[in-house]
């Protein structure tokens, strides 16, 4: 790297006895850093789950401690050892290792390897970028393999499961915008307005939603699916997806169990697809990336997201793991230029 040593913000995780773990802003080195080839001042990143998890000791994201989670950032390239990126660059990067056991977009600087790096969609400012993030490309993916499995706007509803979360309101916000009509599942009975300002038509429980375990096919109802729950949930949207319809599974939020026979694959022809953002190809990730920042851009509107400051964060990973966030939260770690 050619670029001298910078001293930075991160947030810092720390397990201070077994099992136990705190969360505090520290002061941070680049020279610290793990080896990689782009080293990237970090303007906004946003707030997974998975980061929630890793910001409470989850050892199934996070092996090692202290660590900085994030698994999303959007900045510009500080330095490069490769030619494929040059300072100034803006760029994204979300998923691969990134905030789970390699420090993550919760620092204002991180490094990684520019195979996990792309470059900024045209149109696309960092702010925005984060306000899609790992949620809503998780959701984009989602409703692409809904369209490429032939599920179209006149087909039928669609039912989107875990409907406050990031993927889940993201999902309902692109479905209705370009023409589906969408069920919301959501056990958080207050939150309907906020679900019907992006476009859903009606609501589910999570009892209605979660019914006919004793049977192996319910009622058909389903053109589709979006589910990021899992469990019981996920089985009843399958047992009442009609014939020939698509079921996107992007989540465990519930359960990673599928309480489920095989009668709705050999007797309604259901295709069950399941959603990685972590390891997607780039050539795939780069398709979906544009296609966000092309036909699709703007077809969520800007409350879906809160943009909160780095300081603020370790309030909002508490109200995430405790189920108190709807949409998405973008982190600011310092604007843009």
């Amino acid at each position: 790297m050619t670029m001298r040593t910078q001293t930075f913000d991160a947030l810092v995780v720390r397990e201070t006895a077994p099992a136990v773990f705190s969360r505090k802003i520290e002061r941070r080195v680049t020279g610290d850093l793990p080896p990689g080839e782009v080293l990237v001042r970090v303007r906004f990143s946003s707030l997974n789950y998975k980061d929630a998890l890793s910001a409470s000791g989850n050892r199934g994201v996070t092996k090692r401690y202290p660590h900085t989670p994030g698994i999303d950032a959007a900045g510009e390239v500080a330095a490069s050892e490769h030619d494929a990126f040059q300072p100034g660059d803006r760029v994204l990067v979300c998923g691969y290792d990134l905030g789970m056991n390699t420090p993550g977009g919760f620092g204002q600087y991180i490094k990684v390897p520019s195979a996990w790096l792309m470059p900024m969609p045209s149109g696309l400012t960092a702010e925005e970028a984060m306000r899609i993030g790992t949620a809503g490309f998780t959701a984009a993916q989602s409703v692409d393999a809904l369209i490429t499995g032939g599920v179209g706007p006149g087909d039928g509803p669609v039912l989107v499961t875990g409907a406050t979360g990031g993927v889940g309101s993201f999902a309902i916000a692109l479905l209705s915008r370009i023409g589906y009509t969408v069920i919301a599942a959501t056990g958080k009975k207050e939150e309907h307005p906020f679900l019907r300002s992006l476009g859903a038509s009606e609501f589910l429980s999570r009892e209605q939603a979660a019914t006919g375990q004793e049977r192996m096919l319910l009622r058909e109802r389903w053109a589709g699916a979006v589910d990021t729950v899992g469990g019981l949930i996920l089985a009843t949207a399958i047992k009442s997806t009609r014939y020939g319809g698509v079921v996107a599974c992007c989540g465990n939020a519930a359960s990673g169990e599928l309480p489920i026979s095989v009668y709705p694959f050999i007797l309604r022809g259901i295709t069950l697809t399941g959603i990685d953002s972590a390891q997607c190809p780039m050539t795939r990730r780069k398709e979906i990336w544009e296609r966000l920042a092309g036909q699709w851009h703007g077809a969520w509107p800007e409350t879906i997201s809160r943009t909160v400051p780095l300081p603020d964060l370790d309030t909002w990973i508490e109200r995430m793991l405790q189920g108190r966030i709807r949409g998405r939260v973008v982190v600011d770690l310092g604007g843009e230029q």
